[in-house]
């Protein structure tokens, strides 16, 4: 899960892959039932901080990865305000009606999505896919089996791309590509998906049969080249969770930002 972008290791890249994926998802679930506007927006903030922090990127490349967050604030947020429900009108223009409560309620998740998208790109750009893997053989149990057949789609990923490029180059050279209309890209889709479907069986049916001979079904303990353990660093990420949630709801009290602190009173 690490781009070629990454310029250097945050302490969260040394944390158990296994512990920050479930903290995460655990996260995720606790997020989703918040309903105060002002905590979500604390946890939005500090979720931007570790982004810009802890990711390992320059602030050019984070601001890039940024954009599409962004994006899915106001798509997400300006969908509710600009089209929702409620009594008390502030402006109102044909298909247009904002009101107070759908104000709110596009706020409310439009803060909830970009929370979520910040939290998935700091555990997409810290966690490497193989430790992750490893990681849930050792300490989740996950059979062998399906770590190790997800590890080959990532590694037949590239393959894939490069295999259409060629595909691609070759049908351009036999002047197939230059065709236009409906016909012609049902055709070329027909071109492309043939012979790449084709390929992609062969490849699954040598790595199933290679892992066959490797004993990967077998339930049997088996020995790894990479182990996997709990350290004082997941201790330190699992607290600075729950410090981030407190100081969120505590600055929520403290220092609201909005009056309402449930949407669903409307």
């Amino acid at each position: 899960m690490l781009i070629d972008w990454q310029q250097r290791k945050t302490w969260l890249h040394t944390v158990n892959p296994s512990l920050k994926i479930c903290l995460t998802l655990l996260l995720y679930l606790y997020i989703l039932f918040i309903h105060n506007v002002n905590i979500l927006m604390n946890l939005a903030v500090l979720s931007l901080l570790s982004f810009y922090l802890l990711t390992g990127l320059s602030f050019k490349y984070n601001s890039i990865l940024f954009i599409p967050c962004l994006f899915i604030f106001l798509s997400t947020g300006s969908s509710m305000i600009l089209f929702g429900q409620g009594d008390t009108t502030w402006f109102k223009w044909g298909l247009i009606h904002i009101t107070e409560e759908s104000f709110y309620r596009g706020i409310h998740v439009g803060f909830r999505a970009i929370t979520f998208a910040m939290l998935g790109f700091l555990f997409t750009l810290t966690t490497k896919p193989v430790d992750l893997f490893y990681s849930l053989m050792q300490q989740m149990k996950l059979s062998p089996k399906f770590a190790y057949s997800f590890m080959a789609v990532f590694r037949l990923l590239p393959i894939l791309i490069d295999e259409f490029q060629t595909l691609r180059f070759a049908l351009k050279v036999r002047g197939i590509e230059s065709k236009k209309g409906i016909k012609a890209i049902i055709y070329k889709t027909k071109l492309y998906a043939i012979p790449l479907l084709a390929q992609s069986i062969r490849k699954a049916h040598r790595i199933a049969v290679a892992m066959e001979a490797k004993q990967f079904s077998a339930v049997k303990e088996r020995t790894y080249y990479y182990q996997y353990s709990f350290s004082t660093r997941d201790g330190l990420f699992f607290l600075s969770i729950i410090a981030c949630l407190l100081l969120a709801v505590w600055a929520a009290k403290i220092y609201p930002y909005v009056s309402i602190s449930d949407v669903r009173q409307f």
